[in-house]
């Protein structure tokens, strides 16, 4: 097809059809659109959470009664896991990694995101670790069963399957990285005129540190799992006490990449909240400035309180007392965001539609999940219940109802955005009040297991168990068919189009670049950088 020329020779050709999305496969293949590829990464992230949640539901029809039900001890030891790896790596980061995609570019007046096509790579290479991770259940042995903190010994007596985990972390990684350096790239670069770092949205702030905690702490795994794969194959001794190596080592380097990791997991979720709690309670956010100071002051201190997993391994009393204060320092900018939040809420003209109600139970359980893990940052308390499930319901309370709650938060208030049509109000009441009371009849009775001495990762435990047991195990399968019923009647309907149709802004007192956009928001926004008013929240004009 020859090109029209202008009198000066340059290319005119007709712009009209730039605006039309790409159809058929090729447009989920080679996405380099920021509103694709977050589809992608929120759908992937939903079905690897159905995965895992498949895997938590063999855990608890197991230890439904005690005795041996359904599985041997090895594949129930497989089941938590693959579970866990799968949650973290699988559902919870690619998720927000997700939420910035769609989201970002359109808060910041930026037209996509900086680098597109390591976007599309980023994400891409996910599915082979997704495969690579699932598909280690058939490999000779089975999948790997040594905990998902993978610590030594256990990871250097593994089958293949273990080498088959350490490619998927690797690959999960590397696509963890190339999100976060788009994401700092686009934050710090592509902002619209007028819009300082201190006048950008909260979630944007969030995952600003979000991502430069990613981008220090994801090769500290690389190398802690390429360790082992030496010990494993290439005769090295990191780990191994027969070579003089030390598997206390192994535990340091994975909690100085593990601890940053639950505030990776959590961050993100306190932008969205932060982002819904003033639309809903109609008031500007209270204290943005302590907020932005606030959370740049948990990522930081995430980094020196690493060793308080690691209380039972003998270390110094005064290790433990400089850990256990430093863990406890960290409630001091957390509790900095949670009166924020009531602060804002306080005399507001509040409604409760379903972003809110979301919103307000990750406030109320996330506190409850803070204060427990207050309670394990005492060393001779953690030392008693270190390994037992009052750790597993701590982390459950902080992620479950941290992270993921702080997500439907996040879908409710965006998703009339991304699909133009407006969820059923009742059924996000239902799929909200059916989480928040299956959560806590799952996960409270947990903290007396644990009070009581039950240990965790164990297929059977003695009679005396049995009740609490019983009762998280009804409540697990309630949370799990909440949220199928989720994906059912919410997701899909909207995905569909099926529903009334959305407003530009459906939120009477939301603020935002993104409600200056149509609904559903078109293939291409801000090819021109916007104008904004003075709280750079509106474009002028």
């Amino acid at each position: 097809m020859s090109a029209v020329l202008d009198h000066k020779g340059h290319d005119v050709h007709d712009h009209h059809d730039d605006h039309h999305a790409p159809s058929g496969w090729r447009r989920w293949l080679f996405a380099t659109n920021h509103k694709d590829i977050g589809t992608l990464y929120l759908l992937f992230s939903f079905a690897m959470l159905m995965v895992g949640g498949v895997l938590a539901l063999c855990i608890r029809a197991e230890l439904f009664q005690p005795g041996l039900q359904f599985f041997n001890p090895e594949l129930f030891n497989q089941f938590t896991t693959m579970h866990g790896l799968i949650m973290v790596f699988g559902a919870i980061m690619p998720a927000f990694v997700g939420f910035a995609n769609w989201m970002i570019p359109l808060q910041i007046g930026a037209a996509d995101m900086a680098f597109a096509r390591m976007n599309n790579f980023s994400f891409w290479l996910l599915i082979p670790a997704a495969l690579s991770l699932v598909g280690s259940f058939f490999m000779p042995g089975g999948a790997p069963a040594a905990g998902w903190t993978l610590y030594a010994p256990l990871t250097l007596q593994m089958g293949p399957s273990m080498d088959a985990g350490i490619f998927a972390m690797h690959l999960m990684g590397a696509s963890s990285i190339m999100g976060s350096i788009n994401i700092v790239v686009t934050i710090l670069n592509m902002r619209a005129p007028g819009m300082t770092l201190m006048k950008m949205p909260m979630f944007c702030w969030t995952w600003l540190i979000t991502a430069y905690l990613l981008i220090a702490v994801m090769p500290v795994l690389a190398g802690a799992i390429t360790m082992t794969l030496t010990d494993r194959h290439f005769g090295t001794s990191f780990f191994n006490p027969a070579g003089g190596g030390d598997p206390v080592m192994y535990q340091h380097i994975f909690w100085f990449f593990g601890h940053p990791e639950v505030y990776i997991m959590i961050l993100p979720a306190f932008g969205i909240v932060s982002q819904i709690v003033p639309a809903f309670a109609r008031k500007r956010l209270f204290g943005y400035a302590s907020m932005v100071y606030a959370t740049a002051s948990i990522a930081i201190l995430s980094f020196i309180v690493w060793a308080h997993h690691m209380f039972a391994t003998g270390m110094p009393v005064t290790g433990q007392l400089f850990f256990m204060y430093a863990t406890m320092l960290i409630a001091v900018p957390t509790g900095v965001k949670i009166f924020n939040w009531l602060a804002t809420m306080w005399r507001g003209s509040m409604t409760f539609e379903s972003p809110m109600l979301f919103a307000v139970g990750f406030i109320f359980v996330f506190t409850m999940g803070g204060f427990t893990g207050l309670i394990l940052a005492m060393a001779p308390i953690d030392i008693q219940v270190q390994d037992t499930y009052y750790v597993v319901a701590h982390f459950h309370y902080v992620l479950v109802a941290g992270s993921l709650f702080g997500m439907f938060a996040g879908f409710y208030y965006w998703a009339p955005k991304w699909t133009g049509v407006m969820y059923n109000e009742w059924r996000g009441k239902f799929h909200f009040w059916g989480s928040l009371v299956t959560f806590n009849i799952t996960f409270f009775p947990m903290h007396f297991l644990g009070l009581a001495g039950m240990p965790r990762r164990y297929a059977d435990y003695p009679t005396q168990f049995t009740d609490f047991n019983a009762i998280a195990s009804i409540g697990a399968f309630g949370f799990g068919f909440m949220q199928v019923y989720f994906f059912l009647a919410v997701v899909l309907p909207m995905m569909r189009g099926k529903g009334e149709k959305a407003s530009q802004c459906p939120w009477e007192a939301a603020e935002g670049l993104e409600w200056e956009v149509a609904s559903p928001a078109p293939f291409h926004t801000w090819e021109t950088p916007p104008k904004l008013n003075a709280n750079a929240t509106k474009v002028i004009g």
